[in-house]
């Protein structure tokens, strides 16, 4: 019986793919009352590491970094999302300048930065069973008045939630309520939540 329970909870939290419960007002609303977990891949970033004269002044490594699409869709975002009034409560985020930098665009502050939603230096490779256990654990845990933002990479979203992140863009993310995947959303598709 356990393991019939934890299988259901396990497809629960995968939810299938392209299953939208909440869409446009109905989403926004809830979004509104806080509870529930957003898990967005970073914006959009060329795959290639910028040479030192290309880097941004502060990506001192250099890593990758946010190209014009990303940093445009990035403020678009957290602007909509202010504009919608719905509250960003906690910020998680991979420690790589990419995923920083999508936060600072969307100018969310006090981003928490984790390793265990970072790309192991790795870039496009994949995370570790141990990266996605941590963050199946973390949409579970539903902030009370607010909603908690996790910026982290591709293929630790799709190790996590292989059910849901068939063909994610750049930018794109999935809502998690206590029933598991209640929505997909692309950045660019914020705005357009506004009336």
């Amino acid at each position: 019986m356990k393991f019939c329970i934890g299988a259901f909870s396990v497809l629960l939290l995968a939810g299938p793919s392209y299953a939208q419960q909440l869409q446009g007002d109905a989403l926004v609303k809830a979004l509104r009352q806080g509870g529930y977990v957003i898990v967005m891949r970073h914006a959009s970033s060329p795959r290639e590491v910028p040479d030192k004269t290309a880097a941004n002044p502060d990506n001192v490594k250099p890593e990758r970094q946010l190209d014009q699409e990303g940093r445009a869709s990035a403020t678009a975002m957290g602007k909509a999302l202010r504009d919608l009034k719905i509250p960003i409560g906690t910020v998680l985020t991979s420690p790589t300048y990419r995923a920083l930098e999508t936060i600072r665009y969307a100018q969310f502050s006090n981003p928490q930065a984790f390793p265990e939603l970072g790309d192991n230096g790795q870039s496009m490779q994949g995370g570790t069973e141990a990266q996605a256990a941590w963050l199946q654990k973390k949409v579970t845990e539903f902030p009370k008045g607010t909603d908690t933002l996790i910026v982290t990479h591709m293929p630790n979203m799709s190790r996590a939630f292989p059910q849901s992140t068939s063909n994610l863009a750049d930018g794109e993310a999935l809502i998690f309520g206590p029933s598991g995947v209640v929505a997909r959303i692309k950045i660019e598709e914020w705005k357009g939540m506004l009336k």
